[in-house]
């Protein structure tokens, strides 16, 4: 198994204060799937994607990843496990203003031993044409574009996305989902994507619903649906 969630929990506060944010979550994941996280607002799906990312630790519980587990680190290792299998997309960019579209995706690549070639990126994203413009002569679905680019040229087993087109109108959403789903396709990375969007489950492989801090259901999508055809 390529990446297993096993036991996770977490809380905040302690006391009256306390609560829990994730029970006891199991999850199995096969290289290359695209992995849908549905839930409702604090459902923890966010917590659960900080946990796979490294960015946050569970009270109990591991994450592994072919056979390393993230709680056998130390912060040193755990900074290198980021470093060689992680990308992150979040719903803000976090682009660097001062640097063009092109030196905004290659930040990505200066934390790989082995980058994919940027200007091959920047061409797979639709981003070619546009390389030296600032982040502020770009649209949000092209600012999303080139935060896909930075997360994928350090070529990353696990691409995590936290809500990538929460701030973004329909037709630019289908259009980042549909990236996601070429990347996926083109490099083979492991896709995790965290969304409230219910209509986003039908382009992926397994679908893990959450509530309340638990695993509600989770189904393997036998019949997918390409990200170009969603509606919601």
């Amino acid at each position: 198994m390529f990446l297993e969630i096993k036991g996770i929990k977490k809380h905040y506060g302690e006391g009256d204060s306390r609560m829990d944010v994730l029970n006891g979550i199991d999850i199995e994941v096969n290289k290359g799937e695209i992995v849908v996280l549905l839930g409702p607002s604090g459902s923890g799906k966010s917590t659960l994607l900080n946990i796979i990312g490294g960015i946050d630790n569970a009270d109990e519980g591991y994450i592994s990843i072919n056979g390393e587990k993230t709680a056998d680190m130390d912060e040193k290792a755990l900074t290198q496990y980021r470093r060689k299998h992680l990308g992150y997309v979040f719903q803000q960019y976090n682009l660097i203003p001062n640097l063009n579209i092109k030196e905004n995706v290659e930040v990505g690549g200066y934390l790989s031993d082995e980058p994919l070639n940027c200007d091959d990126i920047l061409k797979t994203l639709g981003l070619y044409e546009h390389r030296h413009k600032l982040p502020n002569q770009l649209s949000g679905g092209q600012q999303q574009r080139t935060a896909i680019g930075r997360a994928i040229i350090k070529n990353p087993d696990i691409l995590l996305c936290d809500e990538p087109t929460g701030a973004l109108d329909y037709n630019t959403s289908k259009e980042i989902l549909k990236l996601i789903e070429d990347v996926n396709k083109k490099y083979g990375n492991t896709i995790i994507i965290v969304t409230h969007n219910d209509a986003i489950k039908n382009m992926a492989d397994r679908v893990v619903k959450l509530r309340d801090g638990k695993i509600r259901s989770i189904k393997v999508n036998e019949s997918k649906i390409a990200a170009a055809d969603l509606e919601w």
